[in-house]
């Protein structure tokens, strides 16, 4: 069921990117800074606790999360509720002109903060065995409807991995959850602290 509605919200939503009438970019410049900026940063980097940076997300992969928000599906996150009521009053343009507008932002850079080299090391072999650059690009950068994972939040990374793992999380169920099945949360953290140190200083 999960898996037909995502597909229902990627077919919508690339019909509203295509169709919807452009939004000033001063205006959604506007919004981000007074709605978004005080969790996801002034820049799309996060400094907040499980919360995911999210500048130079994928537009696609962006307007899904906004809309599954607005449609009430995405739950289970620190901000669940606050983005739901956000996003509840966003049209099919304004949700295309943010997403447009996030992509733009710059991605993170790698994690600040010494890299465990073992635990990178071990978190590359388990990206290698379980093939995340197919979708994610080889250098985790992200495209269409998979995220970006280089520089993200090392913790929204552990915690959105292992809800790929348990069936909680909504969005490319079906290939996430088959990508993560087996993995020990000690892997789980492996990989993560990778993805966010990505690429190695």
């Amino acid at each position: 069921m999960h898996r037909r509605f995502v597909r229902r919200c990627a077919a919508v939503i690339l019909a509203a990117l295509a169709v919807a009438s452009p939004v000033q970019a001063d205006d959604i410049a506007a919004r981000w800074q007074e709605v978004c900026s005080s969790c996801h940063g002034p820049v799309g980097h996060s400094e907040q606790p499980e919360v995911p940076s999210i500048g130079g997300q994928p537009v696609l992969f962006t307007a899904i999360q906004l809309f599954l928000f607005r449609e009430g599906r995405r739950t289970g996150t620190p901000l669940s509720d606050a983005m739901t009521e956000a996003a509840r009053q966003v049209s099919d343009s304004d949700l295309r002109a943010f997403a447009e507008f996030i992509a733009k932002l710059p991605p993170p850079p790698p994690a600040e903060g010494p890299v465990d080299e073992v635990r990178f090391r071990r978190g590359m072999g388990i990206a290698a065995e379980r093939r995340c650059a197919v979708c994610h690009n080889p250098d985790y950068s992200g495209r269409e409807q998979m995220a970006r994972l280089a520089g993200q939040r090392e913790d929204y990374l552990v915690r959105s991995l292992s809800q790929y793992r348990a069936g909680r999380r909504v969005g490319a169920q079906a290939a996430m959850l088959e990508a993560v099945a087996g993995l020990n949360d000690e892997q789980i953290a492996d990989l993560a602290h990778m993805l966010a140190h990505w690429p190695k200083r």
